[in-house]
């Protein structure tokens, strides 16, 4: 119980100690450092979302149709990936729709993007952070949900460590942007850690969820991932594309997705 605790709240404790930056650097975060954490961001969430969620939803369809039996018509392979592109398109078609319902002010964009909302560009800031974190929490929940299923402890912790590194460049990049606005540094780093509390909420519901839909597992999992491919592809790489040193952008992701990636297959 203490392992699953701490998993659900190390997401958090990132986007915390990101959103803390606030007290001890300048109002804005220097260019080439942005485009590298940005970068640092999505290689941590692809690799998350293709080692630790496609691939186990996979070999979970995978095993329960070794113990359940394969339809004829469907065919055995055709069979094993469904869970995962059905998943995965319904993460990306979920945070399609909270993107579009949702007004927000895209990571790292300077202005807002025209008259969608009359919000401040601080509730903006802090909604667009919050649109993020969601699938994160999704996928530290669903995946300490499936130990039950095959996947180890160690796995699901290594979920979390990876999605709470990946916080906090995630939580500097929004708080300081904050404080660069005009407000001050408490309150930017409040609100910075208060648009994290998602992620355990989003947690707790999906292990609620799973214990009651288990036979979804798989399909949970690839829902998580489309989530935060989603996001990466909507949001961190479109910022890391404009201006200048984006190379550094490319190098911040491949050290973000090698580091997920051994940390899953180290720890799984």
């Amino acid at each position: 119980m203490s392992a699953l605790v701490i998993g659900i709240l190390l997401p958090l404790a990132g986007t915390m100690l990101g959103s803390a930056f606030v007290f001890f650097m300048k109002k804005e975060i220097p260019d080439r450092l942005q485009k590298t954490l940005l970068g640092f961001a999505s290689g941590v969430m692809v690799a998350a979302s293709v080692w630790s969620l496609l691939i186990p939803s996979i070999e979970m369809a995978t095993h329960s149709s070794a113990l359940m039996g394969t339809s004829p018509n469907l065919g055995e392979e055709f069979s094993r990936i469904v869970p995962a592109a059905v998943g995965f398109l319904a993460g990306i078609v979920f945070l399609l729709l909270i993107d579009e319902l949702t007004p927000h002010l895209h990571v790292g964009a300077q202005n807002s993007e025209g008259p969608r909302s009359r919000l401040s560009r601080t509730m903006m800031l802090a909604l667009a952070v919050t649109i993020h974190n969601l699938p994160e929490g999704m996928a530290v929940g669903v995946v300490f949900a499936g130990e039950s299923q095959g996947l180890t402890l160690n796995a699901a912790l290594a979920v979390s460590v990876g999605i709470a590194i990946q916080n906090i460049p995630e939580g500097a990049i929004i708080s300081m942007p904050m404080h660069a606005e005009g407000n001050s540094r408490m309150k930017s780093f409040i609100i910075g850690t208060l648009s994290g509390v998602v992620e355990p909420v989003g947690s707790v519901a999906i292990l609620l969820l799973a214990s009651v839909l288990g036979v979804a597992l798989p399909y949970l999992l690839a829902f998580a991932a489309g989530a935060m491919m989603y996001v990466v592809v909507e949001e961190l790489i479109p910022e890391t594309a404009q201006g200048r040193h984006t190379n550094l952008s490319t190098i911040g992701f491949a050290l973000g997705f090698v580091l997920m990636m051994v940390m899953d297959v180290v720890l799984g």
